[in-house]
């Protein structure tokens, strides 16, 4: 256990969010999620695991320690449901409110078509899967920057 840092964090989601730099995107997916394929593109090339938690618990402790990218208006991004793109399920409002919580402020998840997500997927730094099992629990999240403490 380390102080401050959620215990749902493992050494391997550590390592790849310390070693992310700013633009760099990481995919939060559902059990459902075609995870080992795509993650086998992205540029850390395995899966990494945040299992047995609901998706919107993982957005938190991952944006616990990451701060979203400010310079762009994509930094989180859901899964469109198939054939009701302005439909937005419980999941994608409970991660929603988790990314509101950790950035202070309403930060609104930019829909991406469901293919067009898996291609997004495949240009990340990382995939983290989840253990939600509920339809499109699957997100983006670009990483940001910490500024310089004032002087």
């Amino acid at each position: 256990m380390l102080k401050g840092i959620s215990p749902l964090l493992n050494a391997d989601v550590l390592y790849a969010l310390k070693s992310m730099g700013h633009g760099d995107m990481l995919v939060v997916v559902d059990t459902n999620f075609p995870a080992e394929a795509i993650a086998s593109q992205t540029v850390l090339g395995e899966l990494l695991r945040i299992d047995n938690v609901p998706a919107a618990d993982a957005v938190a402790a991952i944006l616990s320690l990451m701060p979203l990218d400010s310079f762009i208006d994509d930094a989180a991004t859901r899964m469109e449901v198939v054939g009701a793109p302005d439909e937005v399920p419980q999941v994608q409002r409970e991660v929603q409110a988790a990314i509101d919580k950790a950035e202070g402020k309403h930060w609104p998840l930019s829909p991406v078509e469901r293919f067009a997500f898996y291609e997004r997927a495949k240009d990340a730094y990382c995939v983290i899967q989840t253990g939600e099992r509920r339809f499109y629990g699957c997100f983006t999240l670009t990483k940001g920057v910490i500024p310089p403490e004032a002087e």
